[in-house]
């Protein structure tokens, strides 16, 4: 069994992630573009605007999610909103999703967050499958939710 490397990504990534990304994107119904997937990211990292965390398998990158930092007034807390969840095609039944799904609640858990939520459609059964093995709480507006705490 191939053993996965999960860590969070530099702009050093970026020729690797950038076309993981925009076939991310490609699911989601939009027009191809690996530029500017790569543009998007390389802000997104510079700014400090997100933490993305890429899995590889054999020598090449496999997989990928993206988390946002948010707040929470009532936990007086930060949380992460774990945004975007990817695997490219050839790695997916192998255990990447879920390694970047533990890798991102390792992250949290070290960076002092409350938990990570995300959200994801009513009729995608695989995912919601996943999260739920994984540990995390489904409510009845899909949001999903792991306290790290």
């Amino acid at each position: 069994m191939t053993d996965t490397a999960i860590r969070r990504a530099t702009a050093d990534d970026l020729d690797a992630l950038a076309p993981l990304f925009d076939a991310y994107r490609r699911y989601y119904h939009q027009p191809g573009d690996v530029d500017r997937a790569r543009d998007y990211l390389r802000e997104r990292l510079q700014r400090g605007e997100s933490v993305v965390l890429l899995a590889h398998r054999d020598g090449r990158a496999a997989g990928f999610t993206q988390l946002y930092p948010v707040f929470s007034s009532v936990r007086t807390a930060r949380l992460w909103l774990l945004n975007d969840l990817f695997v490219a095609e050839d790695a997916r039944r192998a255990g990447v999703a879920r390694g970047l799904l533990d890798a991102a609640a390792d992250f949290a858990r070290t960076d002092g967050a409350a938990g990570l939520m995300l959200e994801t459609m009513a009729d995608n059964a695989p995912a919601r499958a996943l999260y739920r093995a994984a540990g995390w709480h489904e409510d009845a507006t899909q949001w999903y939710s792991l306290d790290v705490r």
